[in-house]
């Protein structure tokens, strides 16, 4: 079979080939560094690529790719090293190996579907040789993936099969000891349960946290369906401030930007108590990441009123629905954020709003028209911004 190269596959030769190629790249690329959390179009990503530091390792496929697309001169084990490292730490870490595998699969066809549209009709003759070549990259990675997790299989992991095991089985409510296969070791007996959810964290952030909490000793990670939970040793005193004791241990700095990631953090004293523990913490990172909460490391405590309405269940739904009404007057909508804001002290929120006293009260009686619930009675702004917490974990995929 005679090969076509790519640029013979286009009428105007390597110059046309070179231009469009060009643009390929620009195209990819930018769908990398603007990748955002549930936001169009990476809305449709499952969300354990984003809880495995996608970023990174789509910057390194898309310039690998369009290096060999270009000179056709497939990348080296060098090249591909950081790839294939990274797929065998997520395995290492409690991540199925057809996961890893169909996550890569499904970045491949994201990038795929979103930058051939943007090929003009005169370029369609390239699709052919250019899926050819996509094709051949991704197998050899993949391959290279599977060598290694071969290998690293081969190798004695009884350590890391152990800690995956003993922090599900705690976290479960079981007895651990048929995992402690060294006789000598010992579980502490109270814990600090750490559940980690990712928001728009810049590339690297998950990777770091998670090698932090692996160094602390006798510390466990696991892999849960919505992101990482740790398991921390307990010192003397971390039961009255977990949040405090965490970030102690972790040496998070003050000062610092948001890393775009939460911590919920409970205090379990035994080891029957890990478990209500653990849906305690879960449910304050869940929370915190839907209310992009301040804090990095949160607790119950600091969040009474938020935990209680993420703890509604069914009920939830209805209760962002009494904003409904809301929906088709954004100025009103606007106001109450305002209200709330600002204590509800009218003068404060005319001031931010640049409006007049008198238009707040008039809005405010608006909103109590419109939904039934009076923002100026404490029963009736309770409810409004209960609903306002329910919306906003709803519109964030609250999940526990």
């Amino acid at each position: 079979m005679t090969h076509i190269s790519l640029a013979d596959a286009v009428g105007d030769g390597p110059a046309r080939w070179s231009a469009v190629i060009a643009g390929f790249r620009s195209r990819a690329a930018a769908l990398a560094d603007e990748f955002a959390i549930a936001v169009p179009p990476y809305d449709v990503l499952p969300s354990s690529l984003f809880d495995a530091d996608f970023v990174p390792s789509a910057r390194l496929n898309v310039e690998l790719f369009f290096r060999y697309a270009t000179d056709g001169v497939e990348p080296t084990e060098d090249d591909t090293r950081p790839l294939v490292e990274r797929a065998v730490k997520l395995v290492r870490d409690g991540m199925p190996l057809e996961e890893v595998l169909a996550n890569y699969r499904i970045g491949i066809d994201f990038f795929w579907s979103q930058v051939v549209p943007s090929l003009a009709p005169g370029d369609y003759p390239m699709l052919p040789e250019l899926g050819a070549r996509l094709t051949t990259y991704s197998g050899l990675v993949i391959a290279r993936i599977a060598i290694a997790l071969v290998e690293d299989a081969r190798q004695p992991r009884w350590d890391l099969l152990e800690q995956n095991e003993i922090a599900a089985a705690l976290l479960a409510g079981r007895d651990p000891s048929e995992w402690v296969r060294d006789p000598g070791a010992t579980l502490a007996q109270a814990y600090l349960v750490a559940v980690v959810r990712q928001g728009e964290s810049p590339p690297g952030t998950l990777t770091g946290l998670r090698y932090r909490i692996g160094n602390l000793p006798g510390a466990f990670l696991h892999r849960d369906r919505g992101g990482w939970t740790a398991l921390i040793p307990q010192r003397s005193g971390d039961h009255t401030d977990p949040a405090r004791a965490l970030a102690a241990r972790l040496a998070l700095r003050e000062g610092l930007p948001h890393p775009r990631l939460w911590l919920g953090v409970a205090a379990a004293a035994t080891h029957a108590a890990i478990p209500d523990a653990y849906a305690e913490a879960t449910i304050v990172a869940e929370t915190a990441r839907c209310l992009d909460r301040p804090d990095v490391i949160c607790r119950r405590q600091d969040m009474m009123f938020e935990y209680a309405i993420a703890t509604t269940g069914t009920a939830l739904p209805s209760l962002a629905a009494l904003l409904d009404p809301l929906d088709e007057h954004p100025l009103l909508g606007h106001t109450l954020d305002a209200y709330v804001a600002n204590q509800f002290n009218h003068n404060a929120t005319a001031r931010t709003l640049y409006i007049h006293r008198n238009t707040v009260t008039y809005r405010l009686t608006r909103i109590t028209d419109l939904t039934g619930y009076d923002p100026q009675d404490p029963a009736g702004i309770s409810t409004l911004m209960a609903a306002r917490v329910a919306r906003a974990l709803l519109e964030k995929s609250f999940r526990t």
